[in-house]
Order: structure tokens, then sequence, then C-alpha cells
């Protein structure tokens, strides 16, 4: 299967499941993770309209954005606070900030580089946090007042990576983007759901869902 018949079946998918859940297609962002993928498909995937791809690792990112200007690479991995300069050169979005110490440095940077970034916050709800980072639901007041209502790190919304097969997942995270956004008096953008999960993302209120074999195929590493 080619990518564009990769890319026409998620299509489809996602139109299902926002007419299961009275929802508009056209407000669900299909985000392509291209992690390890080449340039080349990722320019093939620039002609087939999409120009935002997300990327888990700083360097592989980074490099990517030099090399290709006219699209935007959103950072969806861990990030370290050494890499925190990169991270805000290079990409257009950062979707895992997940601690007060991070905000914290990443504010300087970005007032030192005269640069803004959106932020995403990442959340951890099921104590999966040592394998895949996120803020605990305790600490994400500590981690909001760190931001300081930053203009030049505006916050987006919720970023989110429920294991599998929790069916509640998706309802604890839109339940709790609904009391932040009452708290915080402003809109927030919920990004969770992936391959396996999309359709139950999307009926609970995903704006974003990510996608990364399943969009660009297998990945074929260097030996």
């Amino acid at each position: 299967m080619n990518l564009a018949d990769r890319i026409e079946g998620l299509r489809t998918r996602i139109t299902r499941a926002c007419e299961a859940a009275n929802r508009d297609p056209e407000s669900i962002e299909l985000l392509p993770v291209s992690k390890k993928q080449p340039l080349a498909l990722i320019r093939e995937a620039a002609v087939l309209g999409f120009t935002r791809f997300g990327e888990n690792y700083v360097q592989e990112g980074a490099d990517k954005a030099i090399a290709a200007p006219d699209l935007a690479f959103v950072l969806l991995g861990p990030l370290q606070r050494n890499k925190a300069k990169p991270a805000l050169q290079h990409f257009a979005e950062i979707q895992s900030l997940d601690r007060p110490d991070l905000a914290e440095r990443l504010r300087r940077l970005a007032q030192e580089q005269e640069v803004s970034c959106p932020v995403w916050i990442q959340v951890d709800l099921w104590d999966e946090a040592t394998k895949l980072g996120g803020c605990t639901e305790a600490d994400l007041p500590a981690l909001i007042e760190s931001l300081g209502g930053d203009a030049r790190l505006p916050l987006r919304g919720l970023m989110a990576i429920p294991p599998p097969g929790l069916e509640a997942a998706f309802r604890q995270m839109a339940d709790l983007r609904e009391r932040l956004q009452q708290t915080l008096g402003q809109p927030l953008r919920l990004s969770m759901g992936m391959s396996d999960d999309l359709e139950e993302a999307i009926a609970a209120g995903t704006d974003q869902i990510r996608i990364g074999t399943a969009f660009f195929g297998e990945r074929v590493y260097a030996r």
C-alpha cells in the first residue's frame, strides 16, 4: 500500500468515527509522526497536503527542520533541559512539557533569544511517567504556574499517551481538559489517540491524533 492509500484509509476511519460521534472531520488534526522516516517520504506527504510533522528526538527533528524550513515540526518526545535551546530554535511546538524546571528553563531561553513557541503539557494520569514522561494531575497547578502566563510560551493544550486498552483513559483526559478550561478561562486542545485507538479518542473529544506507522508504513532502519 502506498502513502496516498494509507492516508485515504486513515481519513475514512476519521470520517466514520466523527459521524458516530456527531463531530466534524475537519475538526480533527491528523499529525503524522515522522521519526526515523526519510525526508523524501516527508516531502511526499507534504505534496499530499501535510505541513506539520511530529518528531520524538530533538536532534533528528532539528536536522529535518533545517533541511525543510517550509515545513513545521512538533516535538512529541521527552525533552531534557540541556536540549531546550535547540528545541526552541527548531520546533514549531513542544508537546512534551511535563515539569516546572523545564518550563522555567524554556522561559529563560525564550526571553534571551526573543523567540516564542507554543507548548502543550504532557499529562500522565495512569502512573506511566517513568516510561513515557508526563505530569500528574496533582502536579499540574505548579507546572502551569511556572509558565507564568508568558506570551512567549502560550499554553495550547494537553497531550497524553494513555496505556493500551484502558477504555476510561480518553474520557478522563476530556474531563481534565474541561476542568482546566474553567480554571484557566481559556480553551485547550487535546492531543491523544493513535492508530489502534483513534476512534475512542475522537469519541471522547480529541482535537488531534498522532499517527506513525499507519501513515508512513513500516520504518526501514539502516544496518
